[in-house]
C-alpha cells in the first residue's frame, strides 16, 4: 500500500525537474512572448498531477486566480499560495 502525505500550504516555488503534467479541466491556458505557457484556475480546487523527474508524483491544488507557468526543459513556476502533497 503507497503512503499519501497530508497536503500541506506552499508559498511560490520552481521546479526544472516535472518530466509531466496533467491538468484538470479548471484551467485555462495561453502563451507569453518569452514563450513560457500560463495556466490559470479559473475555479477553486482546480488540481495538477505532477510526475518529477525523480518518480515522485505530487498533487497540487489551487484556488481561482491561481497560476502555473511552464516553460522548456522541465521548468514550472508555481504562484502562491497553494496546496502541495506527495503521492508516493
Amino acid at each position: 500500500m503507497k503512503k499519501t502525505q497530508a497536503a500541506r500550504l506552499e508559498n511560490q516555488v520552481y521546479s526544472n525537474r516535472v518530466a509531466r503534467s496533467e491538468f484538470d479541466n479548471n484551467w485555462k491556458a495561453s502563451v507569453t512572448r518569452s514563450g513560457y505557457v500560463v495556466y490559470t484556475a479559473t475555479k477553486n480546487n482546480a488540481k495538477i498531477l505532477v510526475l518529477l523527474t525523480t518518480g515522485l508524483r505530487k498533487l497540487i491544488i489551487f484556488n481561482r486566480g491561481g497560476q502555473v507557468l511552464v516553460g522548456s526543459g522541465g521548468v514550472s513556476h508555481y504562484s502562491k499560495p497553494h496546496k502541495a502533497q506527495d503521492l508516493n
